[in-house]
């Protein structure tokens, strides 16, 4: 049985957009204002966000971008429903916070998702969980949140259902002129997919994955050149024992691992057409795919979670090395993050360092709480060593990233959740921040 998703209305969301527009920093952190500091473990940190939260399944939340300036550009939502995205200056130290929606539906995975264009102009894409809109918006100015916003769009399309958008995922490939594909979960519950060429004229949505009747969960990556990798379930984990699955696009049309084609881009593609990184029918349980990276020679790294019970999360790591997926556990990550009993499935969180996919960034149950680490691996994943970023924390430590761009040892390298997690419409966190060590 599905449970109906509240969603906010139209006029209530163009409403607080109104409201919000007219000033590009408000509440949280002031524009120009640094971040407060707090030492939650063995690596400085600060908090970025006194409020804030994000999802697994809506990316980039954070990049970081050098053009005419070096600076970083994280995406949240707040306690209260307010969509923010602060940019850090990392030459002069300032702090820019914009607030693109105020009063917006309360629930984490409405994250806005942030792109930045091949002209600097940064995107930000944010809809409701089953929302009935996708909307976006370009700052003014490149590489600048601070002297606002375009005004509000909306992405015309949507495959058929009742299910709205959610998990916004753009991507801009340089070789094909730039063109911008926005992924979305779909109207059907399936992922979903268009293209624009730069401008507001979006082709005709279409379906990605399709897997009836169930709800496939995605993670996208891409070189930013000529290929996305995409790594799926099968559906949801509380819903289905499930396995995972990849593929990437190139040139138009959709390959299996090892180059054989599927098809071309359009036609939805089946679990059983994918090639299978994860087999349920192994033993160890149902599993949540975490993340994916371009490993810098065009092949998949992924980090999923697997349950051997609903309470013992395990952690692994999956890459392609030319032959097959070499896949093995990383470490045990405890039980769910999540108070609300209906979400046994909510790990700590594993990422990434898409900068340098040796590294992985994770959040594991140590004693009460759970807190982060870096976990790096010098032989392709079978072999690690760890170091703690947070340590005798006496509240959770959740869904670490490294900013898409910035090595993950950087001011800024790590980003986090820390505070309670009720559920994931009720989240008390704020958003921390690495700072470099000395």
């Amino acid at each position: 049985m599905t449970t109906r998703i509240p969603r906010p209305s139209r006029r209530t969301v163009l409403a607080s957009l109104a409201a919000g527009a007219a000033a590009p920093a408000l509440g949280g952190l002031p524009a120009h204002a640094a971040p407060a500091p707090a030492r939650t473990g063995t690596v400085p940190a600060s908090v970025l966000a006194e409020s804030g939260a994000w999802c697994w399944f809506g990316d980039p939340r954070a990049v970081h971008h050098r053009g005419t300036y070096r600076r970083t550009f994280a995406g949240y939502i707040t306690a209260s429903g307010e969509i923010r995205v602060t940019q850090h200056d990392h030459d002069s130290g300032e702090f820019t916070t914009s607030t693109l929606i105020t009063d917006f539906q309360v629930d984490d995975h409405n994250t806005p998702s942030i792109l930045i264009r091949h002209d600097g102009r940064v995107v930000v894409f944010f809809s409701g969980h089953g929302g009935p809109e996708m909307y976006y918006r370009r700052s003014v100015a490149a590489e600048d949140i601070s002297r606002g916003w375009e005004p509000l769009k909306t992405v015309p399309t949507n495959t058929s259902g009742e299910y709205g958008y959610t998990y916004p995922n753009p991507i801009e490939l340089a070789d094909e002129e730039h063109r911008l594909y926005l992924f979305w979960r779909g109207g059907d519950f399936n992922p979903a997919w268009s293209s624009t060429t730069g401008g507001d004229r979006w082709t005709d949505a279409e379906q990605l994955i399709s897997v009836p009747g169930e709800r496939p969960y995605v993670k996208i990556a891409s070189n930013d050149t000529d290929t996305i990798h995409f790594a799926f379930t099968d559906g949801h984990p509380r819903n289905v024992e499930n396995s995972i699955h990849y593929m990437y696009y190139r040139g138009g049309s959709l390959f299996r691992a090892d180059g054989s084609r599927i098809g071309p881009l359009g036609t939805p593609v089946t679990p059983e057409q994918a090639t299978r990184v994860y087999d349920v029918a192994s033993g160890l349980g149902k599993a949540w795919i975490h993340d994916i990276a371009d490993d810098g020679r065009g092949r998949p790294v992924l980090t999923y979670a697997v349950f051997p019970t609903d309470a013992d999360h395990r952690y692994r790591y999956a890459r392609w090395d030319g032959d097959g997926f070499v896949d093995g556990e990383i470490t045990a990550a405890g039980d769910t993050i999540s108070e609300d009993p209906s979400e046994p499935n909510y790990s700590g969180g594993i990422t990434l360092d898409h900068d340098d996919p040796s590294v992985v960034l994770l959040s594991r149950q140590v004693g009460a709480v759970h807190e982060v680490e870096r976990w790096t691996t010098a032989d392709h994943g079978r072999t690690w060593s760890s170091e703690a970023i947070t340590a005798g924390s006496n509240e959770p430590q959740v869904r670490p990233l490294s900013p898409r761009g910035l090595p993950s040892s950087e001011q800024l390298g790590i980003l986090w959740m820390a505070g309670r997690y009720p559920s994931y419409t009720d989240y008390r966190t704020r958003i921390m921040a690495t700072e470099p060590a000395g």
